[in-house]
């Protein structure tokens, strides 16, 4: 009876402490988040229903013993979101700081121990001061100072403004070019300027602009161009949308030279395939390689607007254009490009990628107002979990309803790393044209004869690759003059 009686007080008390112990939870214990395939939904951020707009996150940056990252609505349109830090519990604050805007920039300033993130300065002990006179720009890109980077560093907004500002308690700004006007950018076009870089005594920037006009050849409104930084002069490079300029910070130099290569990747692309423009400084110039799409639910300039180029790892840097992401080799040698290799297949918008306490982190610009409540998460996972999205594959030309000339050859195309392989060829001549397949399985641009193809006056062909044949890169080259030639890769 005794035990019966017992046990009835123990259920009472168990009745009436558990949902007060819910509500009022000890001092001490450590809280617990839901975490589901690395989602963890508590670090979401969420627009309010009224918005217009999306609610994205713009970029990441591990800083002062957290993870730091900024929130990015359209247009500056929108509310309720800004600059947040996570610690190594997953607990998650909004900063006193913080401000809604249009972010997509991050730098860290190693040598005097200084980070950039939106238009947040942030010293190592995580004390936060804003660019007042940016917060109300759309940044995008923030870069080094080419001739004073002790002191200062470059904002790049959407707009095409480019900025100097201290790092200094002053925190001074000073604009230094509208750079729609110094690229000549068509008034009829819709400026957005993405990736900027400095490095190799250079200044990159690359705007993205791309609709349907771009697509039908009777605009050119993208732009990728560079700038010494001290001339008033700026040199454009390609008249094609570029969305990001990546490369790494530093490197070994002897006498004035990369002991390993130090170069710059440039992304793009056009309406035949994805462009890789390439800076070596042992060569000193930019050469251009071409890439499949993994998707044409990128081809807007809207929907390009993300991907990026980052050290994700020491010396391991990872790049994503087109649906696909890449590994990409940070050390040349020879002033040739080798070694760039696909990772997988992905429909993900990834605004911006991190290491951060041992876990892979990206950010997502998941929904907008078109599809509910605005809002976006973070995935944690590990590198290699990348592997393990879906098998490379895409398509791209080389030359799409062109007129080339006897001898002409292509740009080199990526085949590294995929799997079936099928090439289709066109023309419009009234006679039989003959292509040569050329390949460079060294890397080194050491060319080599694969096979000619040709295509009679029916005007069409195709060829399949032998199962199991790759090699770094593959280009075209024309034995007689050929109207509107079209060369297309189709990898699956």
């Amino acid at each position: 009876m005794k035990h019966r009686f017992f046990y009835l007080i123990q259920a009472v008390l168990i009745w009436f402490w558990l949902p007060l112990q819910a509500q009022f939870p000890p001092t001490g214990i450590e809280q617990e988040y839901i975490q589901i395939n690395g989602v963890f939904p508590h670090l979401t951020v969420v627009g309010p229903h009224t918005s217009r707009s999306e609610s994205g996150i713009g970029a990441l940056l591990p800083w002062a013993d957290r993870l730091w990252m900024v929130g990015y609505v359209a247009h500056i349109k929108g509310s309720r979101i800004g600059l947040y830090e996570i610690d190594e519990k997953m607990n998650i604050k909004k900063h006193s700081e913080s401000v809604t805007g249009t972010y997509a920039n991050r730098y860290s300033h190693q040598s005097l121990d200084k980070a950039i993130i939106g238009p947040h300065l942030i010293d190592t002990l995580g004390n936060v001061s804003t660019y007042e006179e940016l917060a109300r720009h759309r940044l995008t890109a923030t870069m080094s100072h080419p001739t004073d980077p002790a002191n200062k560093v470059l904002f790049l907004t959407m707009a095409g403004l480019l900025f100097e500002a201290s790092i200094h308690e002053d925190m001074t700004v000073n604009r230094l070019f509208d750079l729609v006007e110094e690229l000549e950018i068509p008034e009829t076009s819709n400026p957005h300027f993405k990736g900027g870089f400095t490095g190799n005594g250079r200044v990159i920037v690359a705007n993205n602009s791309y609709d349907e006009r771009e697509y039908l050849g009777t605009l050119e409104a993208g732009r990728l161009a560079e700038w010494d930084g001290r001339s008033d002069t700026w040199t454009i490079l390609e008249k094609n949308p570029f969305v990001e300029v990546g490369g790494k910070m530093s490197g070994n130099f002897k006498d004035g030279k990369s002991v390993f290569g130090n170069p710059i990747f440039a992304t793009g692309w056009d309406n035949k395939s994805v462009i890789l423009k390439c800076f070596n400084d042992r060569s000193n110039e930019w050469k251009t390689y071409r890439l499949p799409k993994g998707s044409h639910s990128f081809d807007h300039a809207w929907n390009t607007e993300w991907m990026r180029i980052r050290e994700a790892q020491t010396e391991r840097f990872i790049m994503d254009i087109h649906g696909l992401f890449y590994e990409l080799p940070m050390i040349t040698y020879e002033g040739k490009v080798w070694g760039i290799k696909p990772i997988s297949y992905h429909l993900r918008i990834v605004p911006d990628f991190c290491f951060w306490r041992g876990l892979f982190v990206m950010a997502g610009d998941q929904t907008d107002h078109g599809v509910g409540q605005p809002q976006s998460g973070l995935l944690f996972q590990n590198i290699d979990d990348l592997w393990k999205y879906g098998k490379p594959k895409g398509w791209g030309g080389v030359w799409r309803k062109e007129n080339v000339r006897e001898n002409q050859v292509s740009d080199p195309f990526l085949m590294l790393g995929f799997d079936k392989k099928i090439l289709h060829i066109s023309h419009d001549s009234d006679r039989e044209v003959s292509f040569q397949l050329e390949i460079d399985f060294l890397g080194n641009e050491s060319w080599q004869l694969f096979k000619t193809i040709a295509i009679d006056e029916s005007g069409y062909g195709f060829f399949i690759f032998p199962v199991g044949f790759s090699t770094q890169w593959i280009r075209i080259r024309a034995l007689k003059n050929a109207d509107e030639v079209s060369a297309y890769f189709y990898y699956d």
